[in-house]
């Protein structure tokens, strides 16, 4: 009789060590109901510049991969021909017509030590400017960005750490971006000194600190919903790379050119490594991925041999311009098992129309004040 209550007891034991495992199981999956998301945003890099988009000769596999395993879309527009303003609309859903950012340059706000000839202000984003960051962070997402930001100076309201962003690692404005090997990034409100480039030397590359810097986000809440903001520079303005690519070695082009084609490959390699490090950690088919540029590319310096690549594909003009060339760029979209694979998508869409996609797909309301529409549907096919 001892033996059978015993056993009893044991069996009951064991049933409720189960329901509490299952109980556990099923909140943990409610708690992850909502999407990873991460956004790359490439500098400068044109519609013509990714193999998939019929690039020839600028190897980039893993974002033809992307592709390949996701949806391209074709008629994509950023939200401007130049920087700030593109990534402004980006941030906060609206058109160059209401969104506070409207040009590279402008009359208020700035740090001393990072002004282009020490005269040009820029305007920061404001408290009351809502962000796509302060959102998802007000759902429960934790958020993160490294690489450009460009929307506020040191000091003021702008920064990314006040406009939605639990982490910051990266390059303030457009004037220091352009020094990929850069002496000091700003991080969380604070410069980090890179001693290792001090006296013009050339260590550490700052493309390499932002994939790194997006590794680890990655794996540290892995656990739970981010939104992950990386706004890399390649291939923007200066050439610098630490090394060329082995097949720019053997070809025949301009010195620049074979740098141009180097940088977006290393990048292309970034973007690998952060697909492969989503697998491995089993998190790939809760994270959608979107792939794109924040304008046309760059031909003002006539030397990344742009007649030989084609960055603009068939399109006529680039940045700066509002021709379909400074406009129209590459738009990638990844999330296995809910985005089809191997799709082009026609669908014409613009920048404005992320915050409320990024909404929709975090189950969350989108502002009152956004421009842009979601585009989820076209995204599920």
């Amino acid at each position: 009789m001892k033996n059978n209550v015993k056993k009893y007891c044991v069996d009951c034991l064991v049933l409720l060590s189960l329901i509490v495992i299952c109980g556990k199981s099923n909140a943990q999956s409610k708690q992850h109901e909502k999407p990873n998301i991460v956004f790359i945003l490439t500098d400068d890099l044109g519609y013509g510049d990714l193999g998939c988009y019929g690039q020839r000769l600028i190897q980039t596999p893993n974002l033809d991969k992307l592709a390949q395993t996701g949806m391209r879309f074709t008629n994509v527009y950023s939200g401007a021909p130049v920087c700030a303003p593109s990534r402004s609309t980006l941030m906060t859903g609206q058109h160059t017509g209401h969104t506070r950012i409207r040009e590279n340059a402008g009359f208020t706000g700035g740090d001393p030590d990072e002004l282009e000839g020490g005269n040009i202000h820029r305007i920061p984003l404001h408290d009351n400017d809502i962000t796509i960051a302060e959102v998802l962070k007000n759902a429960g997402y934790i958020t993160g960005i490294s690489g450009k930001w460009g929307l506020g100076e040191a000091g003021s309201c702008g920064i990314p750490n006040l406009q939605g962003f639990d982490e910051w690692y990266g390059f303030l404005n457009q004037n220091h971006a352009v020094f990929y090997y850069t002496n000091y990034l700003w991080k969380d409100g604070q410069k980090v000194l890179i001693p290792e480039n001090a006296d013009n030397q050339h260590e550490k590359y700052s493309h390499d600190l932002f994939v790194e810097f997006a590794l680890d986000f990655i794996d540290r809440h892995k656990n739970e919903p981010f939104f992950l903001y990386l706004p890399f520079t390649i291939p923007h303005f200066n050439l610098e790379v630490p090394e060329l690519e082995d097949y720019t070695k053997t070809q025949d082009w301009p010195a620049n050119a074979k740098i141009y084609a180097s940088m977006i490959t290393r990048m292309d390699d970034g973007v690998g490594r952060i697909m492969h490090l989503l697998e491995n950690l089993g998190i790939a088919e809760n994270t959608i991925v979107f792939f794109t540029s924040d304008n046309g590319p760059d031909f003002s310096k006539g030397n990344k041999g742009d007649s030989l690549f084609d960055s603009n594909g068939v399109f006529r003009g680039h940045k700066a311009l509002l021709f379909e060339g400074g406009i129209r760029v590459p738009m990638i979209a990844n999330w296995p098992g809910k985005i089809p694979g191997d799709m082009v998508n026609e669908s014409p869409w613009y920048f404005p129309d992320v915050f409320p996609t990024l909404c929709e797909l975090a189950k969350i309301k989108t502002p009152s004040n956004i421009d842009g529409i979601s585009i989820l549907p076209s995204l599920l096919g």
